[in-house]
């Protein structure tokens, strides 16, 4: 008995100690650089060399990556007018083709790289239904943290160059 005893401190004390000499993986892997909340401090678009507000003169917009690798994103003009029904499916043609111009919202996954820094998503959800299923690599989807700046930089299929400025507030 006295020697199962003395075995089994033995034992607890070696990986008590193997486990304290070992790095653990949040030491060795690099800090996600993209967690948290991010506003939207402005955005443009660059068709043709133009530089225009791509969500008006007042963009409205929150971005929210999760420490388990899911994002959503939501981007409106703050001036679109408001539907005259006050009835979200009753808008009119010019209400509704208004709303969706001015506007996305989208979600799915996302992932880093080994140094925390944003390598793609993929979409699963989003108001602009030809999204849903898409990915974007660094290709077509750029996003530089510095501090609690970050910089995206997203080109449209057609070649189309938007450019969003964030800030964290979480």
């Amino acid at each position: 008995m006295k020697d199962k005893i003395m075995f089994i401190r033995s034992a607890t004390v070696a990986l008590a100690i193997g486990l304290a000499s070992a790095p653990s993986f949040a030491q060795t892997a690099a800090e996600n650089k993209l967690v948290g909340t991010w506003r939207m401090v402005s955005a443009t678009i660059d068709p043709d060399g133009q530089n225009i507000p791509a969500y008006g003169a007042r963009p409205n917009g929150l971005l929210v990556f999760t420490p388990d690798m899911r994002f959503v994103e939501v981007l409106t003009d703050a001036d679109t007018p408001r539907f005259a029904s006050d009835a979200r499916g009753e808008g009119t043609d010019d209400e509704n083709r208004m709303a969706m111009t001015r506007g996305i919202g989208f979600f799915g996954t996302y992932t880093v790289d080994e140094k925390g820094e944003f390598s793609g998503n993929r979409v699963e959800g989003a108001t602009f239904p030809n999204w849903v299923g898409s990915t974007r690599t660094r290709e077509q989807l750029t996003l530089i943290v510095v501090g609690d700046r970050m910089t995206e930089h997203f080109q449209r299929p057609e070649g189309t160059r938007i450019q969003i400025e964030w800030m964290r507030v979480q």
